[in-house]
């Protein structure tokens, strides 16, 4: 069936056959733009296909943190974003000022930045992690050395407890994880105890949940919660994460059900994105995002020593 839908998105395909552009989408997007992407994933996913990509442009449908994770990766490539305001409150809640002054007090820590920073911040970054891997690059630090882990405090509690490591964590959060209440999570002891529940490691209820100990509740990234439902042989899954990851878990798990543990999860940056905005950033070329070349080399290292580590 023919609808506006469907004619945007072939509109969109073309252009981007035109213009030599390669989309991609976070799998928070709002799913006519998902399904129109050449790629959809995390952000670890997403930043090895900016690097990897032998298109002319990255059309980038996810936060502005991550275009621009991608205009570093990619620095002989145009990278457009949809909406220049599309941005993060993870990312907001630490400034490159801050980290200095955090480095200031901390000189021999190594510092471990979470994806969802700005530039700057990651020009004062060691290693960059995404949920993804942040486990592996902890791992990969030698065990004398302090870790300054930013900006997600979820993430960095989590990282304690599945590392045995002690890490000194900065206090941000992200405002949609972060509103996963254990509430939520009781609801689902309730109401669905067959169902296997998914929860992403920014959340509040992270550490609640890894103290059930029941063998149904898996602490993932958005990437690994849609290979554990692919291969699961359970039917029934509650997900705890930004919602737009549902449209992708029934497209690659289909036959199965899968349920929001909160609907209010929901991230307007992620939503700002609409399918007609893609269009017209390919059509108009716009908007066009780049990184100071100095600031580039010095958050390219960190960034490249994340996407090398699985």
């Amino acid at each position: 069936m023919v609808t506006a839908t469907t004619v945007m998105q072939d509109e969109v395909k073309a252009l981007a056959r035109e213009r030599d552009a390669v989309i991609l989408a976070h799998n928070y997007q709002v799913p006519e733009v998902q399904d129109v992407a050449d790629y959809v994933g995390d952000s670890l996913g997403l930043s090895r296909e900016a690097a990897a990509t032998d298109a002319e442009a990255i059309v980038f449908c996810g936060v502005h943190f991550m275009a621009e994770t991608a205009a570093i990766l990619s620095p002989d490539k145009t990278v457009l974003i949809p909406d220049l305001d599309a941005g993060c409150s993870l990312a907001a809640s630490i400034t490159a000022d801050q980290l200095r002054e955090w480095k200031a007090d901390n000189p021999e820590a190594v510092v471990v930045s979470y994806v969802n920073t700005t530039a700057e911040v990651k020009a004062e970054t060691d290693y960059c992690c995404t949920s993804g891997n942040a486990r592996a690059v902890i791992e990969a630090i030698s065990t004398d050395k302090e870790i300054l882990f930013l900006p997600d405090m979820y993430l960095g509690i989590w990282l304690e407890r599945v590392t045995g490591r002690k890490l000194n964590i900065w206090m941000g959060e992200c405002h949609v994880h972060a509103g996963i209440r254990p509430a939520d999570i009781e609801r689902w002891q309730a109401d669905a105890p067959d169902a296997e529940l998914l929860v992403h490691p920014e959340c509040g209820c992270a550490s609640q949940c890894m103290a059930f100990g029941n063998g149904r509740t898996h602490i993932l990234s958005t990437e690994g919660m849609i290979n554990f439902a692919k291969e699961s042989p359970k039917n029934r899954f509650l997900v705890a994460t930004e919602t737009g990851i549902i449209h992708r878990l029934n497209k690659e798990a289909p036959g199965k059900r899968f349920e929001a543990v909160s609907e209010r999860a929901i991230c307007k940056y992620m939503k700002m994105i609409t399918l007609e905005k893609l269009r017209d950033s390919l059509r108009d070329w716009k908007h066009v995002v780049t990184v100071e070349p100095e600031i580039a080399d010095r958050a390219r290292g960190a960034i490249e020593r994340m996407v090398a580590i699985s």
